[in-house]
C-alpha cells in the first residue's frame, strides 16, 4: 500500500467568502498545511490581478530572494562597510 506524502503544492486551493470589512477565512485544510493558528500574523501581497497570503517567515525568504537576485554576486553588506569605512576616514580627516 502507498503512503501519500502531504505537501503544499500550487494545486491545493479553496474558496471563501469576502465577509463584513473585507475579512476572509483561510480554509482549515490550508492554515493546518501552513502551520497558522489564531492569532498568527500573514503577509498579503497584490501581485498582478492576485492577492498572495503568505506567513511572514516566507515572505522573509522570498524578500531575500530578490534582494540576492538584484546584488549580482556582490556582497551587498561588503560594500556598506567599505562605504562606511570611507565615509569615517573622510570625516576624521
Amino acid at each position: 500500500m502507498l503512503r501519500r506524502k502531504k505537501c503544499i503544492s500550487a494545486a491545493m486551493h479553496g474558496t471563501t467568502t469576502v465577509g463584513r470589512q473585507g475579512r476572509i477565512v483561510i480554509p482549515a485544510e490550508l492554515r493546518s498545511d501552513l502551520g497558522l493558528g489564531e492569532g498568527d500574523v500573514v503577509h498579503v501581497a497584490l501581485e498582478g490581478r492576485r492577492i498572495v497570503i503568505e506567513p511572514p517567515r516566507d515572505a522573509g525568504a522570498g524578500l531575500r530572494g530578490i534582494l540576492l537576485a538584484s546584488s549580482d554576486g556582490r556582497s551587498l553588506v561588503e560594500e556598506l562597510l567599505a562605504e562606511r569605512a570611507a565615509e569615517a576616514a573622510r570625516d576624521s580627516e
